[in-house]
């Protein structure tokens, strides 16, 4: 029988950013040059997915709000000035950032996260959101959680970067 030829795979290879230092004079600050990529759409493995960006931000969400500390008396406790509700929007919002950007292949993205939390105290409120993007690259992704104490709304908004 004849016998076949094993193809060697071509590796796909990615371009990078490439960047040099320029030092005049020792002691002075450096000046980082970035020459540019010329990269203007994502691949389809790089691109933001909102399902696959929604999945992390809404578990995200739900371990912070209910996670210990978040109970009736600190809800009870709230006032306008609450730095207890302010820190933890902030690390639930850090947490998705963070997680998206290690768990998802988008780093040629920005991501700006935005995280609202609210008492559970029959008002209602609206969320709305408008921005000017690329439809082709840009995209965002919304989750909202509740429990018996508290609400939060987390919005995840992905920009290309060319």
């Amino acid at each position: 029988g004849g016998r076949k030829k094993k193809g060697k795979k071509k590796k796909k290879k990615k371009k990078k950013r490439k960047s040099f230092h320029i030092m005049e004079n020792p002691g002075q600050p450096v000046i980082d040059v970035v020459l540019p990529t010329y990269i203007m759409q994502p691949s389809e493995e790089e691109k933001f997915y909102p399902s696959q960006v929604k999945a992390i931000a809404e578990q995200v969400l739900k371990e912070g709000l209910d996670g210990e500390g978040v109970d009736g008396k600190l809800v009870e406790d709230w006032y306008d000035e609450g730095e207890d509700f302010e820190a933890l929007s902030k690390t639930i919002a850090d947490t998705i950032r963070t997680r998206v950007k290690a768990e998802l292949n988008v780093s040629r993205y920005k991501l700006v996260v935005q995280v609202t939390i609210g008492q559970l105290k029959d008002q209602g409120v609206r969320i709305t959101s408008r921005c000017l993007w690329d439809t082709q690259t840009d995209n965002y992704a919304s989750v909202d959680y509740k429990n018996e104490h508290v609400w939060g709304s987390a919005m995840v908004f992905g920009l290309y970067a060319e």
